[in-house]
Order: structure tokens, then sequence, then C-alpha cells
């Protein structure tokens, strides 16, 4: 018989009243709670506020407004009220796409205008630097359009195929047959072809057909000159999917889906830049070959015999369309190399294509960090100061990333922060000169926000109290629509003045009764040594001490680089709660930023790289070390969980390290890193064609045999993600192996994250019972 006696419910004396908390109620997740603001935004006269909410526990989200006249804020019920002026807030008169079509908006007398309703869908609009012309995109091509006297020039001419293809491609066998037989077909195509001639002839009348073959046309965009127009022809290797099989359907029938495809170096894509000079009709590319460290291979590749000696080429890179300076005359641009080492920063001659490289930031692990393009394509931090000859950017060359400037003509490079702390998010105000920058300046786990001048580089804390701020400026920059959570508060949006520790105004109130009748515990924040001297953050979760039973639970978030051990409402809030169940259940319950983890730099972040189940693993024995040496804790009476990389980390404390955790659960768990993507799996462990020793020394199901402790995996069964294909191949390790100390939990309907609360509530039953079953004392 069990010590201590395990039920679903505990009572909580709170105000003089008893207060059930249940499995049942906290893995509803957020219609427990309460849903929280989301996508804050302001108008663009700066009267209202935007937001995504969701207080009824409806299906979906509504968008929301408020303003200073309002209690409570409203539904928005016509959605054209809401209008983006992004990228055009010194015009008075902007243009914008709704539904495929252009549109313009007044600020002085707050009208709508319909410029161009077309069936072909109108995107990506951009100004000139001619107030009166304006660029749009259509049908995979650029046009211009003079707002004045609103005449219309299309200015690229893109095309599929090549141009060959295109003059023979309409001759069938029967149309050639016709040429060949009779002069009268042969007559009329002559004509024809004159005309033809004649016409292309003309450049007046004539938009040059750029052939882009098979690949794939990508980041068009113009100069604001409208002088040239930049773009990016892709080719994407062929990818072999995998499969993921429903079971339950509302046909009776299974049904399988494509999902991603598996993580190898045949998957690289091949990217070119091109310009098209459209005075002089003329297309060239753009040459990286004398970018620094572009012919060189990664250090590993020195542990292979097969690799060392390999003949030099140019490293695949792929590139973002260039930012411009307000007067069009500067262009820069961010690359990065495909595996994943390096990241540039060049300033583009449009006139000859020539490329000039103002900064290189190489990692031997991988390139990554906030402001800081990674595995993704999409840009970092960049952009132009009011001068429109300095430019800003981020870098972790200090190993945080830091916000710096770079002037094009002296090429003087100023490092505007520094420290020990990471700059999380950058805004440059209207004026061009001051920043407006989050940080986790006085603590890793907050989100501060501070103003910057640019060339002061004096900050001013604005900010700064324990928690998240998120924050958006009034266009007028004299107000600040900030969302805020704390440790035990979740989120709620606020409105506050724009200066020095500002008093916050809350606007909504979303968490339920329910949720509030809970005493929720506001974890302490604790730091240890691991075994190489590093001090590592966690969350600490302690029980009463008469409730205490001395046995532990050790979560591993999940998704590697994520920070969870923060002073902010967390993303695990199900899991949040749970702890807080289990600690009144008398279990001290210990939350790891393990090696790998976000928010404590550069080292942090790599920590992993080549090795995934090393320092992210030790890390979670001196966890425990800590819990034994000074709480008072069971060695042998400590479990860990944990959920995607998290059952990941579970696996292989248990298969690699057997006998420092009694019990073990694994959700939706890595087994084997040859099956996971491409862009995370090789940014930390490269190829396993080229890098195979990383993949097999992190990868559980290598270690299947050292299973003696008790283990409980579960898995959605429709997990596009880390598919449960994962699960069953370490399962029929297991058995052929003969292992019996273990189990396995399907869900038939769940995916990666989970949706229904029955699921909810039966992973985590089977969670629960597991702990009590075998660290509780009998």
């Amino acid at each position: 018989m069990y010590k201590y006696i395990f039920s679903l419910f505990i009572l909580i004396g709170l105000n003089g009243i008893a207060q059930n908390l249940q499995l049942e109620q906290i893995m509803k997740g957020n219609e427990f709670i309460g849903n929280q603001p989301e996508n804050h935004r302001w108008s663009i006269d700066g009267s209202t506020i935007y937001f995504d909410w969701n207080p009824k526990n409806e299906p979906g989200s509504s968008t929301y407004y408020w303003n200073s006249s309002m209690k409570t804020p409203q539904v928005l019920e016509d959605s054209d009220q809401e209008i983006d002026d992004s990228n055009q807030k010194e015009y008075e008169i902007f243009y914008y796409t709704k539904s495929g079509n252009l549109y313009a908006y007044n600020r002085k007398n707050k009208s709508i205008k319909k410029v161009i309703v077309a069936t072909e869908r109108i995107y990506n609009v951009e100004r000139s630097s001619n107030p009166d012309i304006i660029f749009y995109q259509q049908s995979r091509n650029i046009f211009q359009l003079n707002v004045k006297d609103f005449s219309i020039i299309q200015l690229t001419n893109f095309k599929t195929g090549n141009e060959f293809e295109e003059k023979e491609k309409s001759k069938n066998y029967l149309e050639k047959q016709q040429s060949e037989l009779f002069q009268f077909v042969r007559d009329d195509e002559s004509k024809k072809n004159w005309f033809d001639e004649k016409y292309a002839n003309d450049k007046s009348n004539s938009i040059k057909e750029i052939y882009y073959g098979k690949s794939a046309l990508e980041q068009l965009k113009p100069s604001p000159d409208g002088k040239f127009v930049t773009f990016r022809l892709s080719d994407y290797e062929t990818q072999k999917p995998t499969k993921v099989e429903h079971f339950i359907t509302d046909d009776g029938y299974t049904s399988n889906k494509t999902a991603r495809s598996k993580v190898s170096i045949d998957n690289l894509s091949k990217h070119k830049m091109g310009i098209y000079n459209i005075e002089k009709d003329t297309v060239y590319y753009v040459s990286f070959s004398k970018l620094t460290g572009i012919m060189d291979y990664p250090a590993y590749y020195q542990e292979y015999d097969n690799l060392k000696d390999k003949e030099k080429v140019e490293k695949a890179v792929v590139m973002v369309s260039p930012i411009y300076n307000k007067t069009g005359t500067k262009a820069v641009f961010e690359l990065r190399s495909q595996d994943n080492k390096d990241r540039w920063i060049v300033e583009l001659n449009l006139k000859s294509g020539a490329i000039t490289e103002l900064d290189h930031q190489h990692d031997e692990a991988w390139i990554g960090g906030p402001g800081i393009p990674n595995y993704n394509y999409g840009g970092g931090t960049l952009g132009f100061l009011k001068d429109n000859e300095t430019i800003y950017f981020q870098s972790e060359a200090t190993g945080f990333s830091h916000l710096y400037t770079l002037n094009l003509d002296s090429k003087k490079k100023v490092q505007l922060t520094s420290g020990n702390w990471e700059v999380r998010d950058v805004k440059l105000s209207q004026d061009l000169k001051t920043f407006y920058i989050t940080t986790n300046t006085n603590h890793p786990g907050n989100r501060e926000f501070y103003k910057l001048d640019s060339e002061t580089k004096k900050i001013t804390p604005i900010l700064t109290n324990d928690g998240a701020y998120e924050v958006e400026l009034s266009p007028n920059e004299k107000q600040l629509l900030v969302r805020y959570s704390y440790k035990n508060k979740p989120w709620e949006l606020y409105v506050a003045d724009n200066k020095p520790n500002p008093t916050l105004k809350q606007i909504t109130q979303s968490t339920t009764k329910e949720f509030e009748a809970y005493q929720w515990k506001s974890p302490n924040v604790i730091t240890f040594k691991a075994e190489d001297g590093k001090s590592v953050y966690a969350r600490l979760y302690e029980p009463k001490v008469d409730a205490k039973n001395n046995a532990a639970i050790i979560f591993v978030h999940g998704a590697g680089y994520l920070q969870n051990a923060h002073n902010y409402w967390s993303s695990y809030h199900r899991e949040f709660m749970f702890h807080n169940m289990l600690s009144d259940l008398g279990y001290t319950v210990l939350d790891i930023d393990y090696r790998g983890s976000d928010g404590y730099g550069r080292d942090v972040r790599t920590g992993i790289y080549r090795h995934m189940g090393g320092l992210d693993l030790s890390d979670q024995l001196d966890g425990k070390k800590y819990l034994v040496e000074n709480l008072g804790i069971d060695a042998n009476r400590v479990g860990i969980y944990g959920g995607s990389y998290g059952g990941f980390i579970t696996l292989m404390a248990l298969l690699t390290e057997p006998g420092e955790f009694k019990a073990g659960a694994a959700l939706r768990s890595v087994t084997d890193w040859a099956h996971y993507n491409q862009g995370y799996t090789a940014n930390i462990l490269n190829f396993p064609e080229t890098d195979s020793i990383a993949y097999k020394r992190s990868s559980p199901i290598y270690f299947a045999e050292n299973l003696q402790d008790k283990l409980l995996m579960l898995h959605g069964m429709v997990d596009d993600n880390v598919q449960f294909q994962d699960v069953v191949r370490l399962s029929q390790r297991f058995i052929e192996l003969g292992k019996k100390d273990w189990d396995l939990a399907v869900f038939p309907v769940e995916a990666h994250g989970f949706k229904e609360t029955y699921s909810w509530i039966d992973e985590y039953r089977r969670i629960l019972d597991l702990f009590n079953e075998n660290l509780l004392e009998k």
C-alpha cells in the first residue's frame, strides 16, 4: 500500500472555500484558463487598438477593438475598419490590398477608394522614391502605377520555360505537316513572323521576356527608383515525402496523407539572384564566389576519410531580397550558407551586379540567435538609419545577439549594445534615429523594453519588471500597447504612456473564475552548477513541508531551442498546472533550461552540436544531483518526463544512463534523428550522409539494449512532425531485444500537438500513474 495515497481530487483551502483541482479541468488548457489576447496592433490613426481574442470560448478567435472611450473591448463587426499602413506611415494617402484588389486610404478625411479591382490577385504594394509612383505585383510580374494620372506600366515579363521552347511548343505534328505541304501556310507564317519581328524590334511596344525555365521565381522586388528589379530563381530537389496513415475517418476507410521529407544532403536547394536592368533591358546574375569562407568545408569533415580531402566547391547559399535606403541609392541583403555555418551581409551594386562584403559571421556549429536568419528562408534584423548610409543588424559575434551599425562609406562598425544578455526584438522609430529594443538584460527569463539612442548609445529603461512585455508603439510613438504576463499570470493587454516605468492600464480580463479560484504557485527560477561549471537555470516547484514525499520529477521542455525557466506565462500551460498538482501531492518538480535552450546566448544554444543527448542530458543529471544534495530528495525516487525533444531526452536518459531515473514518460519522442526533418536536424547534426557519427550517438534507437528502468511511451498516430513510425521502430527494437519494462500508449486521432481534451486527460493520467506506482514508498 502506498504511503501517500493518490486521488485525482486535491482539496485546497482558499479563502475558506474548498477547491478541487482535477486533471479533467487543467487538461482543458485555455478553455479552463481563459483564452488570452493575441496579435495586438494599433489602428492607423492611433485612436483604436485591435487584437484577436476568444473570451467566450467559441470555436475560433475574433477581432476585438478598444479605445479610450470604452469600458470593455467589443467584437469588430466591420473588418473594413482595420487597415494596415505598413511601410507607408509618412504618406497622407497610402495604398494597400484587400481580397486581391488595390485600395487607397486618405488619412485626412479617412476615406477609402478602390483603385484597381481585378480577377488576377494584386499583392506586395511598395512605394517608390517618387511619391506619385507605387509598385505592385500581379501574376508574378511587377507593375508601376502613377497615382496622379493613374497610368500603369508593366515593368517585367517573366515567363516559365525557355525562349526556344516558347517559339516551338505551339506546333504539333499536324501543324508541322501543314507547313511542310502547303505554300499558302508557309506564306502566312512568313508574314506573321515579319510582323512579330518588327514588333519585337520596336522597344517602345515591347517588354523583354525573361524566361526562368523550370525554376521557382521568388523574391521579386523593384528598386525605389523603378530602374531595376531583383529576383531569386530557386531549384528545389524532388524530395521523397513521408506518409501518415489516418485510421479514424468519416467514411470508415483508412487514408494516408503526405507529410515532410527526412533529413538528407540530397535535399539542398539551389538559388541564384538575378537583376533586371529596365533601362538597358538586360538581365544579369550576382556572383558570390569571392565571399569569405565560400569554399570552406566544415571542420567535422576532417573526421571522415572520404571527406577530409574532398575537392572544394562553392557552398550552396540562399539569399533574401534587398533592403533599400529611403532614397533608393543603397541596397544591402543577407545570405547564408546551406551548411548553416555562415551568414553574410553584403552591399549590392545594381548597375554592375557586384557585391561588397560588409559583415561575415561564421559559426562552426550553426548560425542562429535572435534577429539572425537560421535554417528558415527569411531574413533577420536589417535596415537603414536616417542618414541613408548606415545600416543596422544583429550578430552573435560576442556570444550574445547584439545590435550593431555599419556605415557603408567608411565601413566603420559600431556595437550599440553589449553584455551577457540578448537583444530579442528591434523596432526603429519613425525618425529612423531611435531604437526600441526588447532584451533580457536583468534576467535571462525576462523580456524587458528599452529605448536606445543610435548616436549616443544611451539606453533608457521603460518596462523592466520581471515578466515579459510584448510592446507595440502607437503611430505617434506616444503610447504603448503592451501584452504582459508573469509566471503564474496569463497574458493580458494594457495601454501606457511611452515613458520610463509607466502605469499600465488593463484592457482585457481573460482568466476564468475557475482558474482564479486556485492559488497558482509562482515557481522560483533557480540556478545550479553543471558538471562543466556552467550555470543552468530551472523552475523549481516545491511542495509544502508537511506534504513533501522526498520524490522528485524532472520535466524536459520540447523544441530544444526554447526557454521555459523564465518569469512569464509558459506556453506549456498544461504542464505548469500539472506541476502545481504534483507539488500538492508532495512531489518536487524541476523544469530545466538545459543546454540547447533559448535565451542564454550562443554557447548554450550550440551546446548540443553533433551530440544531442550529451550536455543537454548531463544537465538533467546535474539537476537531479542538485535536488538530492540541497533539497533532501531520495536519489532512488526521481522520475523524468517530457514531450517531443523532451521525450527524446527522456529516452536518452533511460537508455544511456540506466539506473539514474526510476521511471520515465516519453511523449511524441524522436527515436532516430535520421528520420526527422531537414531544417532543424541539419543545423545541429549536419547530414546523415556526411556525419553518421553525430546521428548514431544522438539517436535513442542505438541504445535500446540498455533499457532497465520503467518506461512509458505515448504518441499520436497521426503525428506529421515526429511521426508515429519513430515510436514503432523503437518498439520493434525492444521486442526483438526481449525488453519488458516498457509500455506504449497510442492516440489514434492526435498529431504532434494534442487537440482533444480527452486525449490530454488520458495521457497525463497514465503519466501520473507511472510516477505514483514507481516513485512513492510502498
